[in-house]
């Protein structure tokens, strides 16, 4: 097929295209690709069949149900990201380190929220005042999912067993987990107060709290689950109240140290969470990420910060 755009209809039209093409590929049909592009299937499929023409190739294989693409699809989509992320990054591209401005989406685990999110922003702002910073909270899959989907540009989260290779991962800091018990608790040994006492659980829905689930089950302690919650506030509180003990992150900043509550350590090279910021690799976005991991990693070694 021979056809002859003009330069900016190119443009116009491909980048759009490229960017629904890619959602195809990665979320396998072209329904899921119109709900992640929030686009109807029938634009969906009217920007590839549009896209199809445009470049002469035939990129979907259009005899089954639902259209796969073909080998030189495939091949198209890898080129059709480098693209995507080279038209993405060219201002960032042309901006010295001191003239970083835009826009950035960050998700981020409700651990970090009290203090060491809006400890980073606080410093970032003062460095870099141009750039916008959007927080989206969730826990480390949604979170990862949402950076995949191309919805976030970059995410505080625990570091779970396995990370894509697609991703980029930068450690902010590592905490040993603690047993949290109100102070009047009497002084036993970790394992004696796990397994006599109300267990209040951090959600196993979390990276922290799957790890934890994952210690109890190795050193074959049963505790008694009286509650499971998200939120390290919500938890502390609950401790302090003597409604339980808990297994938590040992975190820096002293956000409720006006509760009357104790930390024991569950023993010698314990287990620790790592957290850290994630983000696709070869992010057009690279040089705001790279200031947004500075500013966490400042934060991280101040005393003031609660992760």
């Amino acid at each position: 097929m021979d056809h002859d755009l003009s330069g900016g209809e190119v443009i116009g039209m491909s980048i759009r295209a490229l960017r629904t093409l890619i959602a195809v590929h990665r979320h396998g049909s072209f329904r899921a690709a119109s709900e992640a592009e929030h686009l109807t299937p029938s634009a969906v499929s009217h920007q590839m069949r549009n896209l199809e023409v445009a470049l002469g190739l035939d990129l979907f294989d259009r005899s089954s149900k639902s259209p796969k693409l073909t080998h030189t699809g495939l091949t198209f989509v890898g080129e059709a990201a480098a693209v995507v992320a080279a038209y993405d990054g060219l201002a960032e591209r042309v901006k010295s380190n001191n003239e970083l401005s835009g826009e950035i989406t960050l998700g981020a685990v409700p651990t970090t929220l009290t203090g060491l999110v809006p400890t980073a922003l606080a410093t970032l702002k003062s460095v870099h005042p141009d750039i916008l910073v959007r927080i989206v909270p969730g826990l480390t899959n949604q979170l990862l999912l949402q950076l995949d989907r191309g919805q976030i540009q970059a995410a505080i989260i625990s570091r779970p067993d396995i990370l894509p290779n697609t991703l980029e991962f930068s450690e902010i800091v590592s905490e040993k987990l603690v047993l949290l018990v109100s102070e009047n608790t009497p002084d036993l040994s970790s394992r004696e107060l796990l397994s006599a006492s109300p267990f209040i659980r951090f959600t196993r829905d979390a990276v922290v709290g799957r790890q934890i689930e994952t210690w109890l089950q190795r050193k074959g302690i049963e505790v008694k689950d009286a509650m499971e919650l998200e939120s390290l506030e919500a938890i502390s509180s609950m401790v302090a109240a003597e409604l339980g003990v808990s297994i938590i992150p040992d975190s820096r900043l002293a956000a409720y140290d006006h509760l009357r509550l104790k930390r024991i350590p569950l023993e010698q090279n314990g287990p620790e969470r790592i957290v850290g910021l994630a983000s696709m690799t070869a992010s057009p976005h690279s040089k705001m990420i790279d200031a947004v991991t500075t500013a966490l990693v400042e934060a991280a070694d101040s005393q003031r910060v609660y992760l």
